[in-house]
């Protein structure tokens, strides 16, 4: 069945029945549903190739994670293909492992096959992105990352309201010992949380001198090396606000190794809200990325400057929140001590 076929059956154009198929002009409303109705009854499927030379572009729309096995991602890759699936597209996934150029030579790829959109969800960030971008006229959507223009945007997740809601919790639990186990120093957003936490610490203890910061790399073992680092140090804290649920639950595990109580001995506070963060034990007290409304947000922004390539992009600013759960306790200042 070739597009002549629905043509004739339908009684128009072939231009029409490309039209109506590929959306590139307006087509009444009867037209359209005879149109509609010859595709439904012959089963057809528009191809792929004619119509990405209709439109110039695909029907496709590429989505960047930095690690697609960090419990973080699926939530918002779930969302993001709900919504493209319901707008008619079709979603390529690829993963980048927080490597720069994974990413750009991912991007390269995407624009080579013409895309409709990008949406990257990376923590890694290459600037040349957004000369690749100015120059193909593609639509993109960044997180935390990018600039807002013509056809890009920029999804901005506000760390400091939940971190700073973290560290008033632990001080009105009685705790002023607190450190920070932060993502990697090369990851931007690594960088704005652990600047958040500094700020909330000046914050609530203005005269503090120095603040102890340990630096992970938002995997598990890095919450655990960090745990390690912890371990070793003359005094424990009595509480630790962790940039990941993941960092968080390493670390867990590595203090429990020690003979740690959680939170007896000692409070942590995590970063996501993860679906394992409730099943630890104890129950994880975090700071929740709404990543369904992340998901969501981003391919509405996308949509907007698919649709109207002139329009400016949007800059859309997403709330944290803390979800006060089981491991966190008022400090017992005679078990903050590492176990002999």
């Amino acid at each position: 069945m070739r597009i002549k076929d629905i043509a004739r059956e339908a009684g128009v154009s072939t231009a029409t029945v490309s039209h109506v198929i590929n959306n590139t002009k307006y087509v009444s409303d009867e037209t359209r549903a005879k149109v509609q109705r010859a595709i439904d009854e012959f089963n057809y499927h528009p191809n792929a190739h004619a119509q990405m030379l209709a439109l110039g572009r695909s029907n496709m729309i590429g989505l960047l994670v930095s690690d697609i096995s960090n419990p973080f991602f699926p939530e918002i890759i779930k969302s993001i293909e709900a919504a493209v699936f319901s707008a008619g597209y079709n979603l390529i996934l690829l993963n980048t492992n927080y490597e720069p150029e994974r990413a750009l030579d991912y991007v390269r790829r995407l624009l080579q096959m013409k895309v409709a959109g990008i949406i990257l969800m990376i923590a890694e960030f290459d600037s040349s992105l957004i000369d690749e971008f100015k120059n193909k006229k593609t639509s993109v959507v960044f997180h935390d990352l990018g600039v807002v223009g013509e056809r890009m945007s920029n999804i901005i997740l506000d760390y400091a309201i939940g971190i700073d809601e973290a560290v008033r919790h632990l001080v009105s639990l009685g705790h002023s010992k607190i450190v920070h186990i932060a993502g990697s120093h090369e990851i931007y957003s690594a960088g704005v949380r652990q600047q958040a936490f500094v700020d909330a610490m000046k914050k609530y203890f203005p005269d503090e001198p120095e603040l102890k910061i340990y630096e992970g790399d938002f995997r598990f073992e890095g919450g655990r090396h960090a745990a390690h680092q912890i371990l070793s140090e003359p005094e424990l804290p009595t509480a630790i606000v962790v940039a990941n649920d993941l960092m968080a639950l390493g670390a867990m595990q590595e203090f429990k190794a020690a003979g740690l109580r959680i939170p007896q001995d000692i409070s942590i506070v995590g970063f996501d809200d993860i679906s394992f963060a409730s099943l630890s034990e104890p129950a994880l007290t975090t700071v929740c990325s709404p990543r369904v409304e992340i998901g969501r947000r981003a391919f509405e922004a996308l949509a907007l400057t698919m649709e109207k390539p002139r329009q400016q992009g949007l800059e859309i600013r997403i709330p944290t929140y803390l979800v006060e759960r089981r491991s966190t306790a008022p400090p017992r200042p005679a078990k903050n001590k590492r176990p002999a």
